[in-house]
């Protein structure tokens, strides 16, 4: 006979599973399970079983569920294995050999294992212990908190089973194995840091840098917009160490040619710099004054921060097509060394454009370019929390170029001079993502002709072109034939070809977003039998589009979301009032009677929105507002319970 509590409760004889009865009935049996041996007071049943105030009868239906529970054992031969469920005064004790409870033999497994001293057996041992697991542990229980603690108690002692099978895997050098035990584990649980950052060691190990790092970004946004917190001291380490290794990487396979060392070897640190390669297409102010070779050939000053190539680029975009006269803009705008500059370009456009894939594809294409190393950040200018802060960014920098982290400088100004200095003689490209201010960009400008950047946000970022001469590169939204080759990529050509006139309805629905198709093609991957055509009615209704165009946390509404939360009040309801528009074209004087505001106000709105790509200036005082931007300021107009032009704006950002 064998009792399980990890995963539905149930009690397994010879013959089969027992019959146990309702969800109370399971409940008073996992909870002696969990005291085994050991008297369980009446009172104690009582309240884990109701939530609420337990009714009068509350001691009968007990007893009667041990009444029942003891037969039921009984009747699957409980004497023969030394089981039994006695009443001791107004307590009940379930008596039996411990070794017959799941969550007994897991903890035993896991105690028996070492993953340091010997990691081949823990391997062995933690396997064995996981696969008793069939499920979250107490299904099937009552829903009370006692329960709750239970389970959760349970659960925490599963993952940290997993976490010491992955180091156990990491001693053998089994990285792969190690990643994918707790690529699992993160996904349920996104935001365990101690996980996170195992996960981040391991994929680092396999030379899988980038997407190490994306753990790391990722969960720092949901910490920020789930908890309000930022990461915390293991995952940071993890994050910096990742930093500082990548960074010592690049140093020594920049001076390997140097010391005639195999530039192709597979092993040590190459086999990080070349893989991060193949999956992507110094410490004081006196460094600038370092000699050219020795910033490019690792040799200088001997402390790993000379010659550090870091390459923090995300992956490239999947499907990426087109673009190829935005790609030739910044080729020509971050190639041009004419002016004995660092060239700086800003690509801008709308929500759901696609800028950021946009400028990392272009990042990858020209990647060689760039031998001393490629930099990103999310500058999170448009996210659920706060904008990213300089200083933030410049530490990351600084780590990744090889700066020991005592090194650097604790205030903005000081770090982005320490960083000019350190790549002033590079080779060098920076990708700045998702800015929402010229004021926080420019602390993050290298100033070595050598180097680029590339900046990308919802805002134009005059400010910019008119300080530091950056070339704006436009990203507009794709017409029909681009649209349908998105979707042909994502969905497959056949599957487009049945249908080329429901192919153009659903770009022109999803407004030639690339986000929008993207949200659009991921429901039909998820409805094979689905036609094109019967997408395109369902998103024909106005009140279910914005929701049919989201997968999970990715969608058009959220993007815009984030574009409307940094306007002013002001401008929030101006763009509510422009979503009236019957059919998207409006001047000045209708987008001012629609607003009630005075002509002035309203030119000086209008140009804002428009410098946020919420509103489009098609030609002198002539502008449009897309429909899905109609449609969703349209939602947040009715949830705030407006009149016409009345109310509170829902941004309270500046504008």
């Amino acid at each position: 006979m064998e009792f399980s509590l990890l995963g539905p409760i149930a009690v397994t004889t010879g013959s089969g599973e027992l019959s146990l009865g309702p969800a109370k009935r399971r409940s008073v049996l996992a909870l002696l399970l969990l005291q085994p041996n050991t008297t369980v007071p009446l009172e104690q049943l009582i309240d884990s079983l109701w939530e609420d105030e337990p009714p009068e009868h509350a001691r009968t239906v007990v007893q009667g569920h041990v009444s029942r529970l003891r037969a039921t054992l009984a009747a699957g031969g409980a004497e023969t294995y030394g089981i039994e469920l006695a009443t001791h005064g107004s307590a009940y004790l379930l008596r039996l050999p411990e070794q017959l409870i799941d969550a007994h033999r897991f903890s035993e497994l896991v105690a028996l294992a070492r993953p340091e001293a010997a990691p081949a057996d823990a391997v062995s041992l933690l396997r064995e212990a996981l696969g008793l697991w069939r499920g979250p542990a107490l299904t099937g229980t009552v829903s009370s908190p006692p329960f709750a603690a239970a389970a959760h108690a349970l659960e925490e002692r599963r993952l940290t089973a997993v976490e010491t099978l992955a180091r156990a895997h990491g001693a053998l050098g089994e990285h792969e194995q190690a990643a994918a035990i707790l690529y699992s584990a993160a996904v349920t649980h996104p935001l365990r840091e101690g996980l996170i950052a195992a996960l981040m060691r391991a994929l680092f190990r396999t030379g899988r840098q980038s997407d190490a790092l994306e753990w790391f970004h990722r969960t720092r946004r949901l910490l920020n917009e789930e908890l309000g917190v930022d990461p915390g001291e293991r995952l940071r380490h993890a994050y910096e160490e990742i930093l500082r290794a990548e960074a010592a990487d690049g140093g020594r396979k920049a001076a390997a040619p140097a010391g005639g060392a195999d530039s192709g070897s597979a092993g040590g640190s190459s086999f990080h710099v070349k893989h991060a390669q193949e999956e992507q297409p110094t410490g004081d102010a006196g460094a600038a004054a370092a000699p050219a070779e020795a910033t490019t050939t690792g040799t200088g000053r001997g402390d790993g921060r000379a010659g550090a190539a870091p390459r923090l680029l995300p992956r490239p975009p999947a499907r990426f097509l087109g673009r190829e006269g935005q790609l030739g803009a910044l080729t020509d705008a971050l190639t041009d060394r004419t002016t004995g500059e660092s060239p700086l370009a800003v690509v801008a456009g709308p929500a759901g454009v696609g800028k950021t894939a946009c400028a990392v594809q272009w990042a990858h294409l020209h990647a060689g370019a760039f031998p001393d190393g490629q930099l990103f950040a999310d500058l999170r200018g448009f996210g659920e929390g706060d904008e990213a802060a300089p200083a933030e960014i410049l530490r990351d920098f600084l780590l990744a170029l090889g700066t020991p982290p005592e090194r650097v400088p604790g205030s903005a100004q000081a770090a982005s001079a320490l960083f000019r200095s350190l790549v002033a003689h590079r080779r060098l490209l920076v990708v700045l993502d998702n800015a929402r201010s010229s004021a926080q960009v420019r602390p993050l400008l290298p100033g070595g002709p050598h180097c680029a950047t590339v900046v990308t946000s919802r805002s134009r970022l005059d400010g910019l072109v008119a300080t530091d001469c950056a070339r704006p590169v436009s990203l507009q939204v794709l017409g029909h034939e681009e649209g349908a080759a998105l979707l042909g990529a994502m969905l497959g050509p056949e599957r487009v070809a049945e249908d080329p006139a429901a192919a153009e309805e659903l770009v022109a629905l999803c407004d030639g977003l690339p986000l929008a198709l993207r949200a659009a093609a991921a429901q039909l991957t998820a409805r094979p039998r689905w036609k094109l055509a019967r997408l395109a009615a369902a998103l024909r209704d106005e009140r279910r589009r914005l929701a049919l165009l989201s997968a999970e946390d990715t969608g058009i509404a959220a993007a815009l979301r984030m574009s409307v939360a940094r306007l002013s009040a002001d401008d929030a309801r101006l763009l509510s009032a422009l979503a009236t528009s019957a059919d998207g074209h409006l001047n000045a004087s209708v987008a001012a009677a629609l607003a009630g505001y005075d002509p002035e106000r309203t030119q000086d709105g209008l140009e804002r929105l428009a410098e946020m790509h919420l509103v489009d200036e098609e030609a002198t005082d002539v502008y449009t507002i897309s429909t899905l931007t109609q449609l969703f300021a349209r939602d947040e107009r009715g949830e705030r319970g407006e009149g016409s032009g009345q109310g509170e704006g829902s941004g309270g950002g500046g504008g």
